[in-house]
């Protein structure tokens, strides 16, 4: 009887994940596509260029989640040790990801571009509501990196139990997959 209930408590949970997960997607449909209809404005920028610091963070977000998947094999291998390190450097790299976007923001700064004010465009706005939105996002999947690696430690993942680990680690790459569409729809669209 235990076990019925685990199995359903389970794919409760997966399915609230997925729901969730659909509503973050409709939200960046909808931003993306109000990017979409402003873009025809006459003060829409065209000569506005995106830094390549957004492209280095690119990079760092497709490693963290390369080693987040090797996290969770070192797991089922029951290499404990291994999926630790390759937690942490998940989320090492999730670090370089968020300070090269920020970094992008400087270089937009220093192109002359602003986000608010007199000096700002709406094509900056927009680009700025899709970062930092994201990165909200991205606070959620960090503190699910924390909570991953303490469960981790202290051996909760032992055996089968990795139901935890395993909703994380589609998080993660959601937001992966999340961020790679907002680069290059930005990059390719603008």
């Amino acid at each position: 009887m235990s076990n019925d209930i685990n199995i359903k408590m389970g794919r409760a949970k997966k399915m609230m994940l997925w729901i969730g997960m659909i509503s973050i997607s409709m939200t960046f449909a909808g931003l993306t596509s109000a990017f979409i209809v402003s873009s025809k404005r006459a003060d829409w920028l065209s000569d506005f260029i995106i830094p390549n610091d957004f492209l280095i963070s690119t990079i760092f977000i497709i490693l963290s989640s390369l080693f987040f998947y090797l996290s969770k094999n070192k797991l089922k291998a029951k290499k404990i040790s291994f999926s630790k390190i390759f937690l942490l450097a998940t989320f090492a790299s999730a670090i370089c990801f968020v300070f090269f976007q920020f970094q992008g923001f400087n270089s937009i700064i220093n192109q002359g571009f602003y986000f608010t004010g007199a000096e700002s465009s709406v094509t900056t706005s927009y680009l700025y509501v899709l970062v930092v939105l994201h990165l909200a996002h991205l606070l959620a999947g960090f503190i699910s990196l924390v909570v991953v690696y303490y469960n981790l430690s202290f051996g909760k993942y032992i055996g089968e139990n990795r139901l935890g680990f395993e909703l994380a680690h589609t998080f993660w790459h959601f937001l992966g997959f999340l961020w790679i569409y907002l680069f290059l729809f930005v990059k390719l669209y603008h």
